[in-house]
């Protein structure tokens, strides 16, 4: 070889490493979780995330390999499935190779061609662990105490096993009917609360899995499990029958501890009547209500080797609640935030009062000392009547008590005695900001001696916001602490009166969620649940899970759209099409079922614009339009999943409904829907109803209707969802501004001058119904702030932020604002600030996405320069004062004049 050519040779090779080490590969997840284990999907989805410091960067193709041994995984080399190249720039990739087996660990790697052709180096080893996988594998039997669903005290289990040889590996699968404390050796496993998450329990069962290698030990074991009734046998009465349930019984359970032994050899320690059983010292519990401890009766050690089980009893076999048992995989309930008491007062000689100073869901903690026998009484409430006294008259308004053995949101802890005694709910919530304390004798007191935890599906956060209006922040921060505290394994209304899984809430704040929170696991175990529910005709009830009620009355498509539009906003924000596969048919019979009894196109099936500020918008026009949604994303999925025949057929009913409605509420010659009202223009605006060339009409019709309300909301919660979004989508961004920023009734911010932490069920602070405290179904708002300040929307065409979509307003009266979401491909920033005359904008486009950015023509430089000289910004087009960019990936700071 010529001597000259080897330091070429070289050369080009040092050029081809810096190239690919310029590129990492992070943030390894399957089923959109860390490392899942007991997982049961045949073919589990990977997302990854590309690091990368060069602008520009993307993923040309890929390969991922997944085998047993960690070793050869890390080396590219799968003994168990390599995909080969895959040319795509798209995430997620799904795993397509032999069949899984159960309780198997599979390690998985991956690594990436850049836009040069260059590969990276494989990634870091992530896994996924296999469960059960089937029915067939279970060995356990379902266990219970007693067949009476009317006993109060909750059910100790218990189990002494011998582990002969050393463990290599041990975990623990368990199925309840219920709720659920698990135990081994006399340490609580995990930090799961109110587990399992709630599902239709007649249905579908929820195992969770746990890794107990470390709990176990050679030689004598125990095993404990405590269970709660849940939503299972619900003892409480309120108007919604679930004590009426179909499914209900007393708390069951079945659990197989599986050890493998270092030797190789399994061992799996099952549920049956060998088992011991007995009462403990928690002797009520109500998930709706409350929960009453008894520390005289505490059995120290019931859950460790050795207990003397005296006057215990073997457990009794019972039959399963279902024959469908699958893997909960889903970011669980925690609790959250430890909450200190910011004031404690003593309003009697044994009344004290606790202020946490902000409304939340959860639960308190009491530590204290008292004489054997002592009553504590435990009030949680969300205001105080105008003595400062504790108030619960606007959340006890659906409870039915049949006596006063059960007192609403009231915790009873009877003391032992014996130095302090610790107190807090194993089977409930509360929704609450202040507590009182009253015992029935002499306590000393401090605010130390209560804690209070917020508790909520522990979904990771994927958004922040900040801006130059306080109030905007707080706004922000209220809807947050809302929408979390109404997830608990499912979307709620309220953590207080109610806990319901309410569509119409639920899909009004879909994008609230999505943008701020990584939602996606707990919105695809709704799902599951609303395909449990649905009756073979395609009707869904308008709470989900529910025990019957709820299919006579308040569903229709304006509420019980949540099937068509989560998966719908799922697939924008994730570009993961399995939640519209595993519920297009679910989509289909539902649209199918409204076109039948509807054939005019024209439903008046429905709730109607629920708690308006003054003017009633007709329910027939709200519920047509929802009726058009569900058509259009019918459509659309079925174009996504390959069904042509099925996407032109609903396209045409689509328009069908479209003609329908214009028929019947527009006028043409004004651009006028209906009586003219905000619900009325916002909702044919923003749902598409519109014909293209009357939308300006129209617009303009709603923007004087907004400025002769004096620039403040008249809408109910349907239109809550519509009124900023059709405002500034079509040519009035100030306007929404000025109607976002109301400080005045009826207004959000109007809330919060008034000390609110969480968003109100109504907008009277004194109205005389619907006045939970606590409630998400006005948290638009939240979602308008990303999409009509920060300009950040998924692009249909490129789902999951592939490709971003920029369309930021400058509005007058805002200085500064600043969003980021963190999508599947990173994080996105949009951020502006006013500086004179001039606008300096910052974006950030993570690697192996691109963005489309809408701006007014004006000057426009990026980082000193005219945007034509820099390559990585493409001018796509100049139409009507708009100028479209299309940027690469990668960091920019424009100046705007």
């Amino acid at each position: 070889m010529n001597k000259l050519f080897l330091p070429v040779l070289f050369l080009l090779g040092m050029l081809n490493f810096q190239s690919s080490a310029q590129i990492e590969v992070s943030n390894l997840k399957s089923e959109h979780l860390q490392n899942p284990i007991g997982i049961d999907e045949t073919h589990p989805r990977f997302t990854w995330q590309l690091e990368s410091e060069k602008p520009g960067s993307f993923q040309k193709a890929f390969q991922l390999a997944v085998g047993t041994e960690e070793t050869e995984v890390a080396s590219g080399k799968g003994n168990i499935w390599e995909s080969g190249t895959v040319h795509s720039s798209v995430i997620p990739g799904v795993y397509n190779g032999p069949e899984l087996q159960p309780f198997t660990r599979y390690f998985w790697s991956v690594r990436i061609q850049d836009e040069a052709g260059n590969w990276t180096d494989w990634s870091p080893v992530a896994f996924f662990e296999t469960g059960m996988m089937e029915m067939a594998n279970w060995k356990g039997k379902w266990i219970t105490d007693t067949h009476d669903y009317d006993v109060k005290p909750a059910p100790y289990f218990r189990k002494e096993f011998n582990a002969g040889k050393k463990i290599a590996s041990a975990r623990a699968y368990i199925a309840v009917a219920g709720l659920y404390e698990l135990s081994i050796n006399g340490q609580r496993i995990g930090d799961h609360r109110l587990d399992p998450t709630y599902t239709r329990f007649d249905r579908r069962n929820l195992c969770v899995t746990y890794d107990v290698t470390e709990n176990l030990q050679q030689g004598e074991n125990a095993i404990g499990v405590l269970l709660g009734n849940g939503w299972y046998n619900h003892q409480s009465t309120a108007v919604w029958f679930f004590d009426q349930a179909p499914w209900r019984a007393r708390p069951k359970f079945c659990m197989d501890l599986r050890i493998t032994y270092s030797d190789g050899s399994v061992e799996t320690i099952s549920t049956g009547q060998d088992w011991q059983t007995a009462f403990s010292p928690v002797i009520f519990n109500s998930i709706y209500t409350a929960e009453h401890y008894d520390a005289r009766l505490e059995q120290p050690g019931w859950d460790k080797p050795g207990f003397k089980a005296e006057g215990w009893k073997n457990a009794t076999n019972t039959g399963a609640p279902s024959q469908n048992i699958v893997a909960q995989a889903l970011h669980p309930i925690r609790n959250v935030t430890e909450i200190p008491a910011v004031e404690m007062k003593k309003q009697g000689e044994n009344k004290w009062l606790f202020d946490f100073g902000r409304n939340m869901a959860g639960v308190t903690h009491m530590k204290v000392s008292g004489p054997e026998g002592t009553t504590i009484r435990l009030k949680h409430v969300e205001r105080l009547d105008s003595a400062g006294r504790a108030d619960m008259s606007n959340i006890d308004v659906h409870y039915r008590p049949t006596d006063d053995s059960d007192p609403f949101q009231t915790d009873i802890f009877i003391l032992s005695g014996k130095g302090e005694d610790e107190f807090m709910p194993r089977f409930n919530y509360k929704g609450f900001q202040y507590v009182e304390v009253t015992s029935d004798q002499p306590l000393e007191l401090t605010k130390e001696n209560l804690t209070a935890y917020f508790m909520h599906s522990g979904v990771p956060p994927v958004g922040k916001i900040h801006s130059s209006n306080n109030t905007l922040n707080k706004i922000w921060e209220a809807a947050n602490a809302s929408y979390l505290s109404n997830l608990f394994g499912f979307p709620t209304d309220c953590p207080q009166r109610e806990k319901n899984g309410w569509t119409g809430d639920a899909h009004i704040a879909i994008e609230t969620g999505l943008y701020n929170y990584d939602g996606i696991t707990v919105y695809e175990k709704w799902l599951d649940d609303h395909r449990d529910e649905q009756q073979p005709n395609g009707v869904l009830p308008a709470i989900i899970p529910t025990s019957g009620w709820g299919y006579h009355w308040a569903n229709g498509p304006d509420w019980t759209s949540t099937i068509a539009i989560i998966p719908w906003n799922i697939y924008l924000f994730y570009g993961d099409s399995r939640i519209l596969e595993q519920n297009y048919d679910n989509i289909k019979r539902y649209v199918d079922y409204i076109d039948e009894n509807y054939p005019s196109g024209i439903t008046d099936w429905g709730l109607g614009d629920w708690v308006p500020v003054k003017s009633v918008t007709p329910k027939e026009f709200t519920s047509s339009a929802y009726y058009y949604v569900d058509a259009v994303i019918l459509s659309k999925a079925a174009k996504i999943l390959g069904k042509q025949s099925d996407s032109e057929k609903y396209k045409a009913l689509a328009e069908k409904i479209k003609t329908a409605v214009n028929e019947k509420y527009l006028d043409r010659e004004t651009g006028m829907y209906g009586s003219g009202l905000q619900t009325e223009l916002s909702v044919a605006l923003h749902w598409g109803l519109v014909p293209d060339e009357l939308r300006e009409k129209v617009a303009e019709n709603l923007a004087k209707r907004v400025e002769a309300d004096n620039k403040h909301i008249d809408v109910g919660l349907l239109g809550t969802k519509t009124i900023l979004n059709a405002l500034s989508e079509n040519g009035y961004p100030e306007l929404a501004w000025e109607v976002a920023s109301q400080e005045t009734f009826p207004s959000w911010g109007w809330w919060i001058v008034n000390g609110a932490t969480t968003f109100y069920e109504n907008w009277p602070l004194d109205a005389s119904r619907d006045i939970s405290m606590n409630h998400i179904m006005f948290g638009e708002i939240n979602a308008w702030y990303y999409k009509a300040l920060g300009g950040i929307f998924p692009d249909e065409k490129e789902p999951g932020f592939k490709n971003v979509m920029l369309k930021p307003n400058f509005v007058p009266g805002l200085e500064h604002f600043e969003a980021s979401h963190d999508g599947p491909y990173g994080t996105i920033v949009s951020s502006w600030k006013k500086q004179r005359r001039e606008v300096e904008y910052t974006i950030e486009i993570p690697a192996n996405s691109t963005a489309t950015l809408v701006l007014n023509e004006g000057k426009i430089q990026e980082s000193g320069k005219p945007i034509d000289k820099n390559e990585l910004i493409e001018i796509a087009e100049r139409k009507d004062g708009k100028v479209v960019l299309k940027l690469k990936s990668g960091k920019y700071s424009f100046s705007i004049n």
